[in-house]
């Protein structure tokens, strides 16, 4: 037992590993920036870097290819953790080598934290308009309303995962039931003619119109356009299908239960306790060029309970941080009036800053006591008297 315990302990401390992992690490990053052509950003990310196991595809089937991002990343953690244990040692003269050993290890697990904890969204406003809302990059949801009160909306959000399933959903805010019956990740809604089939949807505007899958793409410069049929299935049976697409831009309203509704699919949103209004937006250029010089937003913050009520300007690298949330200047239309902002929170966002900060000192100060050490024994050398032949 002593023996396998012992090969355990020199396997997890072994410096071979460290250059394995290494191997491994930059053939991860080679076969994801050439995937990302194919698959854009963020599906790279998920592919590689933000699982456990890359998966190619042989028809149909998908065979694990490669160990991902989090097998990487984790099997070196724990090697450095390891070693960083095993080889630990109190002397002052390796002060340095476990302060840039420990930065690796926090930097390592800052990574970690933000790819579980990170999440990326975007807002969008108009000149003159109030927003208490951020909107996804790539997550869908089927929105339901309870529009009954002119001044307060009561919000049913199902995520687009739920109704891929087809499984019927029952929500405790809802007097009815959703069954899902088709879900098209991208899309074609068009208008139906008259000699077609009918459409599977029977209520709002989906018996005019057709839907049609399309093939999913993962480009940046291209969007999803999702559509579904759901239908709604009260105490006394089915209220209608309807056909909900990101290709409708309003929600289509009706009535249950002597209350206003509304149901629409739509980006994800995630509401905060506080707004954001745009009073002035700016683009500047430098003086005789089209050369953009500097994007800049003036917005009023306000919170609900009116505890904050003040100007911000956001401009590039100069970001708004409050309520947990940093709203970075993204996009901006001046001639149109309106400028986005990506909205990130990643409550371990401090973490590579604190970990680069480790690293550096522990540098300085591992190079600072070899230098010391060498200048000494120079000047000892020095001062030794000359000895001359006998």
């Amino acid at each position: 037992m002593k023996d396998f315990i012992r090969a355990i302990r020199d396997f997890f401390v072994s410096l071979k590993l460290t250059v394995v992992l290494l191997v491994f690490g930059m053939l991860l990053i080679f076969a994801a920036t050439l995937d990302q052509v194919n698959l854009g950003v963020w599906a790279v990310q998920e592919k590689y870097f933000r699982s456990f196991v890359v998966y190619g595809r042989f028809g149909n089937i998908a065979v694990p290819m490669f160990p991902g991002g989090y097998v990487v990343g984790g099997l070196l953690l724990v090697n450095l953790l390891a070693a960083h244990i095993y080889r630990f040692n109190l002397k002052w003269r390796k002060t340095g080598i476990q302060l840039a050993h420990s930065g690796l290890i926090l930097l390592l697990l800052g990574e970690l934290f933000t790819g579980l904890l990170q999440q990326d969204f975007q807002m969008k406003i108009a000149q003159r308009e109030t927003v208490n809302f951020a909107e996804s990059f790539r997550d869908i949801e089927l929105s339901i309303v309870d529009a009954t009160d002119p001044k307060f909306d009561e919000v049913v959000a199902v995520p687009a995962g739920l109704l891929e399933r087809g499984k019927p959903i029952q929500h405790p805010k809802l007097p009815f039931r959703i069954v899902p019956k088709t879900y098209y990740p991208n899309s074609i809604v068009q208008m139906r003619p008259e000699t077609g089939p009918a459409s599977p949807a029977t209520a709002g505007l989906g018996p005019k119109l057709m839907a049609a899958p399309q093939p999913v793409t993962h480009r940046d410069d291209e969007r999803n356009l999702p559509s579904a049929f759901v239908e709604l299935v009260g105490s006394e049976g089915s209220l209608g299908t309807y056909l909900v697409s990101l290709h409708l831009a309003r929600p289509q309203t009706f009535e249950h239960a002597g209350r206003q509704w509304k149901i629409a699919l739509r980006v994800r949103r995630i509401y905060y306790p506080f707004s954001l209004t745009l009073n002035e937006l700016r683009h500047d250029v430098y003086p005789g060029t089209d050369i953009p010089k500097n994007f800049s937003s003036r917005v009023q913050l306000k919170t609900a309970d009116g505890r904050e009520d003040r100007e911000v300007l956001i401009f590039m690298n100069n970001p708004l941080r409050y309520g947990g949330q940093t709203f970075y200047q993204y996009q901006m239309d001046q001639s149109s009036g309106f400028t986005v902002f990506q909205v990130v929170r990643n409550p371990s966002w401090l973490i590579p800053y604190i970990a680069c900060t480790l690293m550096t000192l522990g540098l300085l100060i591992q190079f600072g006591i070899h230098l010391v050490g060498f200048v000494g024994r120079r000047r000892l050398a020095a001062a030794k008297p000359a000895t001359s032949p006998a």
